[in-house]
């Protein structure tokens, strides 16, 4: 039976803290220590342990912590995905920044390989190993495409982000007729994308998908820095074209900054709060995480709330990761009970 969500329900963005050996494993497969079959022992138990730290923080709403990703959220696709080739670093030595990120140029039609990305298999997997509400998360056409320069296959970048909204759109079928009924689009707030087109691409990435939709909109979390300046407010009201059910945005490393635009413009749609900072190791308490959501009640009506953290717990440390979505899911559970004291 599945369960039923609470008022104020919390989940995650999609990633969860990598344990220290599941590093250590992944440096022996580059030395040709381990194997395939042992990488893959080692990722069944690595989401294993995500699932189980989800479970005992007491999330409402569990993901299987990305930890099949090799590179980040979206890196270790473009090592499956046919017709592109990588391009030399711009830069290599001294502090990491964005400009060190591998980028690729198109050689031929985009395609992935047999079995798509593989997003159905992980969450076949996390279905399987949890009686809780699930999570899919995949990054959208932006998030593919911003780091392949079209080449001569392609006419321009919206070409090539158009060629993965393909791709995108057959992986999410699959994710739906996996069992999945909630699904997470994650896409950059880059600055010269507009709302409207943002929306645009979200729509052909999920058209025909019968499934809950949330549209996480990202600023960037690489070794927990932001990539793009961090405002929504260019994006409003274009985005709310998105034939999206919910939207996942950051608050908590912004101080809460823009919430009035949620009271403008998303009285329609449901929320995905932000109100725990993912990149600061400041360890939350059940009651902070309970004010910044009254603060987010405000603009927002509880029955359309869920909370989470402000983007996902990919470079942050297991210990980290875990000590704030136990505060994430017992503020939640606080907030709760306020409200019901007030009525």
């Amino acid at each position: 039976m599945t369960p039923v969500l609470p008022l104020i329900p919390s989940t995650v963005c999609g990633s969860h803290g990598k344990a220290g050996w599941w590093y250590a494993a992944v440096k022996a497969f580059e030395a040709g220590q381990l194997g395939p079959g042992d990488m893959e022992e080692m990722f069944d138990d690595a989401a294993d342990t995500a699932i189980r730290d989800m479970e005992r923080a007491g999330l409402d709403i569990i993901t299987d912590g990305e930890v099949r990703r090799l590179d980040g959220y979206v890196d270790s696709y473009y090592a499956i995905i046919k017709g592109i080739a990588p391009l030399p670093a711009r830069r290599k030595a001294g502090p990491w920044g964005y400009d060190q990120q591998t980028r690729y140029e198109a050689v031929g039609r985009i395609e992935t390989p047999p079995g798509g990305l593989g997003i159905v298999k992980e969450f076949t997997y996390l279905k399987a190993h949890t009686a809780k509400r699930t999570k899919a998360t995949c990054a959208g056409p932006l998030t593919f495409g911003s780091r392949i320069h079209p080449g001569k296959m392609y006419r321009g970048v919206v070409d090539v982000a158009e060629r993965f909204a393909e791709v995108i759109n057959e992986e999410l079928k699959g994710l739906v007729t996996a069992g999945a009924d909630f699904i997470q689009i994650d896409e950059p707030a880059r600055g010269n994308v507009s709302g409207e087109e943002m929306a645009r691409l979200f729509n052909l990435a999920t058209a025909g998908v019968k499934a809950k939709l949330a549209f996480h909109i990202c600023f960037g979390n690489r070794f927990g820095r932001s990539r793009f300046d961090r405002s929504y407010r260019p994006y409003f009201p274009g985005l709310l074209d998105a034939r999206a059910d919910q939207f996942v945005l950051e608050f908590a490393g912004r101080e809460l900054s823009e919430l009035d635009l949620w009271k403008e413009h998303g009285q329609d749609r449901e929320l995905g709060a932000g109100v725990i900072d993912v990149k600061g190791f400041y360890p939350d308490t059940p009651e902070d995480v309970a004010r910044r959501i009254h603060r987010v009640l405000a603009v927002c009506r509880p029955e359309r709330l869920y909370v989470n953290p402000d983007c996902g717990f990919g470079w942050s440390p297991r210990y980290m990761c875990n000590q704030k979505i136990q505060a994430l899911a017992a503020g939640a559970v606080l907030a709760r009970q306020e409200l019901a004291g007030r009525g």
